[in-house]
């Protein structure tokens, strides 16, 4: 069955939400859930449709002359078959009519995503930690994290830290991630 790309519609709510969900289950995003869909101010919203099925989704938002993807990502039946390879490209084209020169990317290290990226003609660059300290997985993160104050005690923290405390922060915490910034030049003819 053929893949269709177009825009997002209310209705594709529950179906976007639990792509995106299946899709970061395996990655270093996977507690990143939401319960409801927020869309750019500036920008679009795509989906990937098979057989009445959304399979992938793609958002960016714009700022200035930046198109930056929030949100790309492709159920898991569906990977590997250039479904995020579709979205992308339709992107590119959508940004760049929309005054894009350059469409970039946050993500953190996962091998496969990485690659992907980089496939694409992604450039890395803007590098930072994602640090998570977080009680239920060492009861002494939190507490390292930030300073506690009485009757308020940290359970789970998220942080951001420069690359160069990254040994420190791997010393410490048992889950950092480096985030990285992908961008690309956009040439659409």
């Amino acid at each position: 069955m053929p893949i269709e790309i177009r825009d997002y519609r209310p209705a594709d709510e529950q179906a976007w939400l639990r792509c995106r969900v299946l899709s970061f289950l395996g990655t270093a995003y996977f507690d990143d859930v939401t319960p409801a869909k927020q869309s750019p101010a500036i920008g679009a919203e795509l989906v990937a449709v098979q057989g009445g099925a959304v399979v992938g989704i793609l958002d960016f938002s714009m700022d200035g002359n930046l198109a930056t993807i929030d949100t790309i990502g492709v159920h898991p039946d569906h990977q590997h078959q250039g479904v995020g390879t579709k979205l992308f490209e339709f992107a590119r084209i959508r940004a760049a009519a929309l005054g894009a020169t350059t469409i970039d990317a946050y993500t953190r290290d996962d091998e496969a995503t990485l690659r992907w990226y980089r496939a694409r003609g992604f450039a890395e660059s803007n590098h930072y930690l994602h640090v998570y300290a977080n009680y239920y997985v060492n009861a002494d993160e939190p507490g390292k994290a930030v300073e506690p104050r009485l009757g308020l005690f940290p359970i789970k923290i998220f942080l951001h830290a420069d690359l160069v405390q990254e040994a420190e922060m791997r010393q410490e915490f048992q889950r950092v991630h480096v985030c990285r910034r992908f961008a690309q030049p956009i040439d659409v003819q």
